[in-house]
Parts: structure tokens; C-alpha cells; sequence
């Protein structure tokens, strides 16, 4: 028993690429109506050679399933004036889709070699123009080499003002450690001495009895009240 179109697998499939066809046979009335110099015509070009190739794929696949179908046609439920009708729309796939790469494929040829002929012009004229960049950029690379040079110049400058400093505080330093040593040594020596005057001090007193530390201590005494009169009096 054969079954319908509409579950016929060959027809759902045909629908498919038969949609992809008007799609391309659309995108393809733009490419028409597109300036070869613009960069639509450079994405419209690819996306048909893109979409003749898929669908050239994709009716070669059908074609395989004709092929197989051919063998025994009573078990797939065909005949051969089905056979035939299927193949006769694949071979007007494979033409449709074949015009289009041909058109297209021609187009891309014929601007490529018209935006070599521009380029080539382009690049004449624009000779003296990228002579003056290179002058210009070069001038450029020359003033930057002299402000790095004096920035450098600079820099070592600001290094030694910074050394000279360090080596004045550094012998600020030193003068001062030589003096905190010599002061320490003076006090270490007077108090060795006062330790000496001290020792004598107690010796005597000790020698002179208790009579003796009175008298010494009256002499102090009086020689405060002398010294205290010559200063605050006189």
C-alpha cells in the first residue's frame, strides 16, 4: 500500500530544501540590487555560496534515496512515473541552485578583479601620502628619544641631589655619635672623680672623728655664707 505526500518522507524532505531554495533565490535578487564595493555584497556572496553548497548537498542525499528506491520499487510502494517525477525535480534543484553559484561565483570574480584595479590605483595615488607618514612618524620617534632624554637627564640629576643629601646626613651623624662618645667618656671620668673625692671625703671624716666633722662641717658652712655674700651682695 502507498502512502500519502503528506507522509511520503521524499516530500517532507523536498519541502525542506524546496523552502531553502526560495530563500536563496531571494537572497540572490538582493545580491543583484547590491554595489560590488560594499561590504553587504562581500556578506551576501558568502552567505549564497554557503547556501548552494548545503543545499547541493542536501538534493544529493534525495538522489541516494531515488537511487535505492529504483532497485525495488513495489516495496517502497512506487512506479517508475514516480520515480521519474521525483528525479525531475532534483535535476531542476541541482539547476536552480547551479545558476545561482554560477552568477555568483562570476560576480565575486569580476569585483575582485575591479578592487585589485582600485586598490592598484589607490596605492599610486596614495604613494607620496604614506612617504609623508613615514617622515612625519619618524619626526615624531625623534621628539619622543629627546623628551626620554631629558627625563633622563633629569632623573640622574634628582639621584645625585639625593646621594649629596644622604651623604650629608651621614656625616651629620657620624659628627654627632663622635660627640655623644666624647661626652660619655667625660662622665664616666667625672664620676670615677667625684667617686675618688667621695672615698677621700668619707677617709678624712672618718680619720677626724666626730669633732672633726663638726669643724668641717662649721668651715663648710661659713664658706657658703662668704660665697653667697661676694655673689648675691656684691
Amino acid at each position: 500500500m502507498s502512502m500519502s505526500s503528506a507522509q511520503d518522507p521524499f516530500y517532507i524532505v523536498r519541502e525542506e530544501i524546496q523552502d531553502s531554495i526560495d530563500k536563496l533565490q531571494s537572497t540572490f535578487h538582493r545580491w543583484e540590487q547590491t554595489a560590488s564595493n560594499t561590504g553587504e555584497y562581500v556578506h551576501l556572496t558568502k552567505e549564497l555560496l554557503t547556501s548552494c553548497e548545503s543545499i547541493e548537498w542536501q538534493v544529493d542525499e534525495l538522489e541516494k534515496t531515488i537511487t535505492v528506491a529504483s532497485r525495488d520499487p513495489a516495496y517502497y510502494g512506487l512506479d517508475e512515473v514516480e520515480l521519474s517525477r521525483r528525479r525531475n525535480w532534483t535535476g531542476s534543484a541541482h539547476n536552480q541552485v547551479g545558476t545561482v553559484r554560477r552568477a555568483v561565483e562570476k560576480g565575486k570574480s569580476n569585483s575582485a578583479t575591479s578592487k585589485y584595479q582600485d586598490t592598484s590605483r589607490t596605492n599610486l595615488y596614495s604613494a607620496q601620502d604614506n612617504d609623508d607618514f613615514i617622515s612625519s612618524e619618524s619626526d615624531r620617534q625623534q621628539l619622543l628619544m629627546r623628551q626620554q632624554d631629558e627625563e633622563l637627564d633629569e632623573l640622574s640629576a634628582s639621584v645625585q641631589r639625593i646621594g649629596g643629601v644622604g651623604l650629608t646626613i651621614h656625616e651629620e651623624l657620624s659628627g654627632q655619635e663622635r660627640i655623644l662618645n666624647d661626652l660619655s667618656l667625660e662622665m664616666e671620668t667625672t664620676s670615677n672623680r667625684l667617686d675618688f673625692v667621695q672615698k677621700r671625703v668619707a677617709m678624712v671624716m672618718k680619720k677626724a672623728g666626730i669633732k672633726g666633722q663638726i669643724m668641717l662641717i662649721a668651715f663648710l658652712v661659713v664658706l657658703f655664707i662668704i660665697l653667697f655674700v661676694l655673689v648675691f651682695l656684691t
